[in-house]
C-alpha cells in the first residue's frame, strides 16, 4: 500500500456506517411472536370474550326492574368477571419473562431495557384492545338481546360509548396487572393480590365504603359501563382515575426493570 493510500486510509471515515442496534419495530415483533405462540396466553384472551358474554347474558335473564335497574351496565355486566381474564393475560404475559432465565435473553436481544419494556407494554395492551372491543360490541348484543324491552330506552351514543369504554377499561386493567407484575416478578403474587381485590374488596369494602370506592380503579373505570352516573365522577373522568392507576404500576414495573438485575 502507497503512503497515500494508507494516509487516506486513515484520515477517511469509513464509507460503510456502523450498524445501530434494532428498533423499536423489531423489539415490538419479538414480543409479539411471544405472546401469539403461547396457548395460556390466547386462551386468556378467549376467556375475556366469553366469560363477559356468558355472565352478560345471565344478569339479563333477571326480569327485576327496580329503581336502580340500569339497562346498559346489566348489558354489560359480564366485564366484571371477563376483567379477571384481562389481568391474568396481562400478568401471564410479564410472568413469563421471569421463569427460566427469560428476561436475560429479552435483555440480550434489547439491551435498552426501557424500549424493551415499552415493547413489552405495547404487545400487552394491543391485543387485549382488540379482543375488548369485539367484546364490548358481542357483550351488548348479547345483554340487550336478553333484556329485549327492557333495553329499548338505550341511545347509538350510550351504546358506542359502552363499547370503547369496555375496551379502554379491560385494556388497562391488562396493563396494571403487568406493571405489577414486573415490580412483583411473580405472576402467582399478582393474581393473588389482584383477584380477591376485584372480588372481594371491591364489590364488599368498596360498597360499604361510600365515596371512597369511587377511586378504586375497577369502580373508578366502570363507571363508563353506566347510563348514569351518581357521584362525583363520570364516565371519562372515571375511566381516567383507573388509568392513572395504570400509569403508577407501569412505572413502578419500569423502575423495577431498569435497577434490578434480571
Amino acid at each position: 500500500m502507497t503512503d497515500t493510500a494508507a494516509t487516506k486510509g486513515l484520515t477517511e471515515p469509513d464509507a460503510t456506517p456502523a450498524r445501530r442496534p434494532g428498533g423499536f419495530a423489531p423489539a415490538l415483533r419479538a414480543e409479539w411472536i411471544k405472546i401469539r405462540t403461547l396457548r395460556p396466553l390466547v386462551l386468556a384472551l378467549l376467556a375475556v370474550l366469553l366469560t363477559t358474554v356468558a355472565f352478560s347474558a345471565l344478569a339479563g335473564l333477571d326480569d327485576s326492574r327496580g329503581p336502580d335497574f340500569d339497562p346498559l351496565f346489566s348489558a354489560l355486566f359480564g366485564v366484571s368477571f371477563g376483567q379477571i381474564a384481562a389481568i391474568t393475560f396481562g400478568t401471564q404475559a410479564m410472568a413469563a419473562e421471569y421463569r427460566d432465565g427469560a428476561l436475560r435473553l429479552s435483555l440480550a436481544a434489547v439491551p435498552d431495557r426501557g424500549r424493551w419494556y415499552r415493547a413489552k407494554a405495547v404487545a400487552i395492551g394491543t391485543p387485549v384492545l382488540v379482543v375488548g372491543l369485539v367484546t364490548g360490541v358481542t357483550g351488548l348484543l348479547v345483554g340487550t338481546a336478553v333484556l329485549g324491552a327492557r333495553a329499548d330506552g338505550l341511545g347509538l351514543a350510550e351504546k358506542v360509548r359502552a363499547v370503547v369504554g369496555c375496551a379502554l377499561y379491560l385494556t388497562l386493567m391488562a396493563l396494571l396487572a403487568a406493571g405489577l407484575t414486573a415490580v412483583l416478578r411473580s405472576g402467582v403474587a399478582t393474581l393473588s393480590m389482584l383477584i380477591p381485590f376485584l372480588l372481594i374488596v371491591s364489590f364488599v369494602v368498596g360498597g360499604a365504603s361510600g365515596s371512597v370506592a369511587d377511586l378504586l380503579p375497577d369502580k373508578a373505570g366502570q363507571l363508563v359501563l353506566h347510563r348514569t352516573q351518581d357521584g362525583t365522577l363520570g364516565p371519562w373522568t372515571g375511566l381516567g382515575v383507573t388509568a392513572l392507576w395504570t400509569a403508577a404500576a407501569l412505572g413502578a414495573g419500569a423502575r423495577s426493570v431498569r435497577r434490578r438485575d434480571a
